[in-house]
């Protein structure tokens, strides 16, 4: 089955300067984002030990950086668990708990609980 990531690279490979997404007054063209995925998968693997099939929630706002990380995780065979970082409390803990992820990624400076259900869940491996 083709994958979005796989259409993304499709694209990315025959028209690397076509612009991609617009935010704020920057643009991204496929080329931006496929360096800047490559480079976070990269350092997502090296430094975090991610493999595939791992689960990782994303607590990010809506801006290019979130791109860029679902690209990485899709390229390391991750499945990510999207969090709406507007949501808090009890209804953050269901869904961090729900997700059963083995990272969170998070924007600096963020506040998530540091336990689910008494699982440790920032940057813990889930047994």
């Amino acid at each position: 089955p083709i994958t979005l990531l796989d259409v993304f690279q499709e694209h990315a490979r025959r028209r690397p300067r076509w612009p991609l997404l617009r935010f704020q007054d920057e643009v991204y063209t496929y080329e931006d984002m496929e360096r800047r995925s490559n480079r976070a998968a990269r350092l997502l693997s090296r430094h975090l030990g991610l493999q595939p099939g791992q689960t990782v929630a994303v607590f990010l706002p809506n801006e290019p950086t979130y791109v860029w990380t679902w690209l990485a995780l899709a390229k390391l065979g991750c499945l990510m668990a999207c969090l709406n970082c507007n949501v808090r409390g009890r209804a953050l803990q269901h869904a961090l708990a729900a997700a059963r992820a083995t990272l969170v990624l998070a924007s600096p400076g963020e506040w998530l609980p540091s336990r689910v259900g008494g699982d440790e869940i920032w940057g813990a491996e889930r047994t």
